[in-house]
């Protein structure tokens, strides 16, 4: 849905929704602080050589640090994005904290399916003013991306590099270049008859979703839990190549039971490489007879975003079924 059309930004709308980017001391630590747009005009009037183009700063409230970033955050993040849009700006530029900046543009990839303009998050490892920060190279950076052009949809930019939301993790905690593009199996069919239902346009209800890892040991105990909590869609993260304990006979009675109420659930792979081949292994195929689908190559950051905009659209099972096969936005390329 969303058109590869390159664009270079004339009008661009700054969305601050807190993280270390603006944070300043308190006396319980780094806390998100307002100001930063601010101190922004003053840090690039003081480097006129910059031609960047023209941009407005707005903040979300309440600004937050990102490890208490939320899917109703998320909902107000998008229909931001959207008002700016229909306010004339061109491109948006989202300063947000680190620790789960690509769970939320991996979430907005999949929100925003249809914008005809570029959205790019950015951060930084250390806030705007303290020595030897990334925050100013980062900021310029996005700008300076987005006036020479970039396709629409959602990008990450960090340290220079300009990488794709449902594709990539934040693999360290230090360092100028906390993401990475992990190496998982692509290849699937690309979706080209989306239900209108997930244009950008059409409104979004909150969905339920949760995410388990496995473990040796794994009992049914824990996923019997997680089933009746309320959830809607559930990831379910497993070894190698989607291999689970196939031996226990609670363990799969649990899975045939999400899958009699109506909850899909998603296998992706533990490994920081490679994706879920569930005919591979009996230990994988047994749960493909349970009802689990296959999550390919997916992220974690990326089938979470993933289920939550298609259960927020409102789908029936069958179609989530199907579209969870399908790439939406890179995620399973």
């Amino acid at each position: 849905m969303n058109p590869v059309k390159s664009q270079a930004a004339k009008h661009i709308m700054v969305l601050y929704t807190g993280g270390t980017i603006g944070m300043q001391a308190s006396a319980s630590g780094l806390a998100p602080a307002s100001g930063l747009g601010e101190r922004m005009r003053e840090q690039l009037a003081g480097q006129p050589q910059l031609t960047l183009p023209q941009w407005r700063f707005r903040e979300l409230l309440p600004l937050i640090d990102s490890a208490n970033m939320t899917p109703v955050y998320w909902q107000q993040l998008r229909e931001a994005v959207i008002a700016a849009v229909d306010e004339g700006c061109d491109a948006v530029l989202v300063l947000h904290g680190t620790d789960t900046l690509a769970y939320s543009a991996a979430a907005m990839s999949f929100q925003l399916l249809g914008l005809e303009a570029p959205v790019v998050f950015t951060g930084s490892m250390l806030p705007a003013g303290v020595p030897d920060s990334d925050a100013w190279e980062n900021i310029i950076g996005s700008l300076q991306a987005l006036a020479r052009g970039l396709a629409s949809g959602v990008h990450l930019f960090f340290h220079g590099a300009i990488l794709t939301p449902t594709r990539c993790a934040k693999i360290r905690s230090y360092g100028r270049s906390p993401f990475a593009m992990l190496n998982r199996n692509g290849g699937a069919e690309i979706a080209t008859d989306l239900p209108a239902a997930l244009d950008y346009r059409q409104p979004k209800q909150l969905a339920n979703v949760a995410v388990l890892p496995l473990f040796p040991g794994f009992g049914a105990q824990p996923l019997e839990a997680v089933i009746d909590s309320g959830i809607q869609a559930l990831v379910l993260e497993c070894f190698g190549s989607g291999t689970g304990p196939c031996d226990n006979p609670e363990f799969l009675a649990a899975l045939k039971k999400a899958q009699a109420r109506g909850i899909p659930v998603v296998a992706i792979t533990q490994c920081h490489e490679g994706g879920v081949f569930l005919d591979t292994y009996e230990a994988s195929s047994r749960l493909r007879e349970v009802g689990v689908l296959s999550g390919g190559g997916m992220t974690r950051e990326a089938a979470f975003g993933k289920l939550h905009a298609l259960i927020g659209a409102g789908l029936a099972q069958e179609e989530i079924r199907r579209l969870v096969a399908l790439d939406l936005c890179g995620e399973l390329r």
